[in-house]
């Protein structure tokens, strides 16, 4: 086996082993050949060579966002390191375990005009949980740096940036290791959950409870205290597509139940408390009804951090989820409310009123949701892009067999593309990635790609533009709005899939539409893509009068 010369180069490499950091993806260089060649020839790691670095973070994002573990990104020196930056936000705010390893020039070098070269240290200050600098003739002090950012990568479910400065020759390498590097072990703090009997307490005689879930990953609650909660008669709980929380008596789809509420019935939905967990909340109207109608408590568990996001932040528990339940709901006992029942009421007038509405509609965005979420095959993962596709997705009740998944940490359009196909080569069953246009073209190098599943499928939503920007106030029909807003454009994904090898179809009505998903989702050679094309002025007004339709 090969071992590169450079003795940080084999301390970093053995290190990653010794912490089972598997997943390797590379973008090519020169600076970073040390690196390169000693994870390459190493059989115990799995290494992916992704030419841009924007893709090849969020391709690692993916991976680690389905196996929670750290996955390795390997860089050049340079501007290379700064492409990572978007998806290293990403990792920050949704706790997503990324280590980049970028090459650096030695320190003599740096500041001198050589090309190719920036000030590396410390240059995702503001969205990294650690940064170590290493250097070149402090072994032992490197060694600790690695060891403490690994770490915290692990610990702390987040990026950490280690910046390796390589002096040339950089391509020689050796048959045996030069340095033995010792792993210092990983020791998670044992967190023990408060006394919750003053907490109890309050939430026994509170009338009205309102548990809110965001982001969370399938299968991380157990099922037993959702089931309490749900059987409450002074709890409803809302969930976004994004939690992979499901029973009967949740609230799916929370703007349909409040978008036409008038003031005298936010106050009937204005909580006592709100209980909140999972990440960041995607509906802008249940922010905002908080905001106004504040509870006299917001509690919100996670182990690691809580968001002020209703300005009324009154507790937060530091602790995993399913611990907090386990000690909260001990000995559990109802509260006599009928809470639940009116707005379990109001619920069911929703659903009806949404079938209503979507049976006399023309063709549209909405149209084009509805029936495609219904198409996907069970078991399947679900990846959403960001902006309109996943607040589309909010108005319906999913498919429970679905994993869903988006980058709501910074809910940017940059990577969804690229994060999907990354999760995709680590999960066993079919992947489904519904996206825009704009998103999908803004990532297109996603596609660049050797290691796309062939059961891989793509629907991209065209409707020639930011449709989004459309429901926002203001006056829409100028020229500037079409160009700098908007977005207007003619481009296809035809030619990419040609470029890439997909699959490639299109439907303009929903006829095509379900002719294409009869055998969408069936075994083929090569991933595929659905482009459906949708009616760029009629999208807006037929989603803001499917608001006004569910009075």
């Amino acid at each position: 086996m090969k071992y590169p010369k450079n003795s940080l180069a084999q301390t970093v490499i053995q290190l990653c082993k010794t912490k089972q950091i598997k997943h390797i993806i590379i973008s090519p260089g020169s600076r970073n050949a040390p690196l390169t060649i000693g994870f390459t020839s190493n059989p115990f790691f799995e290494c992916y060579s992704i030419v841009d670095e924007r893709c090849a973070a969020f391709f690692a994002l993916g991976i680690a966002q389905q196996l929670d573990e750290p996955v390795a990104l390997i860089c050049t020196s340079g501007s290379a390191l700064l492409n990572y930056y978007p998806a290293i936000a990403e990792a920050f705010y949704s706790d997503i375990p990324l280590v980049v390893l970028s090459a650096d020039r030695p320190k003599h070098l740096v500041g001198i005009g050589d090309g190719q070269t920036i000030n590396q240290e410390n240059v995702f200050a503001n969205h990294i949980l650690y940064s170590a600098n290493l250097k070149e003739s402090e072994q032992n002090c490197n060694e600790e740096d690695i060891n403490e950012a690994f770490n915290i990568a692990i610990g702390q479910k987040g990026p950490v940036h280690v910046n390796i400065p390589f002096a040339e020759p950089l391509y020689e390498f050796v048959d045996e290791p030069l340095v033995h590097p010792k792993g210092i072990e990983f020791n998670a703090d044992l967190v023990e959950v408060e006394d919750l009997t003053k907490y109890g307490s309050i939430w026994y005689n509170a009338k009205r409870k309102l548990v809110l879930v965001g982001t969370n990953p399938p299968n991380d609650i157990e099922q037993y205290y959702l089931d309490e909660l749900a059987c409450d008669g002074s709890v409803i709980v809302f969930t976004e597509t994004t939690s992979n929380l499901h029973h009967d008596n949740f609230f799916p789809s929370i703007d349909k139940i409040i978008a036409p509420l008038n003031t005298s019935e936010f106050e009937k939905l204005q909580p006592d408390i709100v209980l909140t967990f999972g990440g960041l909340i995607v509906s802008k109207k249940v922010k905002a009804f908080l905001r106004e109608f504040k509870p006299k408590h917001h509690w919100h568990v996670d182990s690691k951090k809580a968001n002020d996001t209703f300005f009324i932040l009154s507790k937060h528990f530091k602790c995993p989820v399913n611990s907090f339940f386990k000690a909260f709901l001990n000995n559990y006992e109802s509260t006599q409310s009928d809470y639940f029942n009116y707005w379990n009421t109001i619920k069911q007038a929703r659903h009806q009123k949404h079938a209503d509405y979507l049976g006399k509609i023309p063709f549209s965005d909405l149209v084009v949701f509805e029936t495609i979420l219904k198409s996907i095959p069970n078991n399947s993962m679900l990846q959403l892009s960001n902006s309109a596709t996943v607040r589309y997705a909010q108005l319906f009740n999913l498919n429970k067999t679905l994993k869903v998944f988006c980058n709501r940490g910074t809910s940017g359009i940059d990577g969804s593309t690229s994060t999907a196909i990354g999760a995709a080569t680590v999960f066993e069953e079919q992947t489904v990635f519904i996206t825009g246009d704009l998103s999908f073209f803004y990532d297109s190098n996603a596609l660049w790609n050797n290691y796309i599943p062939k059961n891989f499928r793509i629907i991209v939503i065209n409707n020639g533009g930011g449709g989004i920007f459309r429901i926002l106030p203001g006056n829409k029909n100028t020229e500037k709005f079409d160009t700098f807003f908007e977005t207007n454009h003619q481009l296809s994904a035809k030619q990419l899939c040609e470029m890439y090898g997909f699959e490639y179809s299109c439907a303009k009505d929903l006829t095509q539409i379900n002719t294409i998903l009869k055998t969408y989702y069936n075994e083929s050679n090569t991933p595929k893509l659905l482009e459906i094309i949708t009616p760029t002025k009629v999208n807006d007004g037929v989603l803001l009068n499917y608001f006004k339709n569910l009075v």
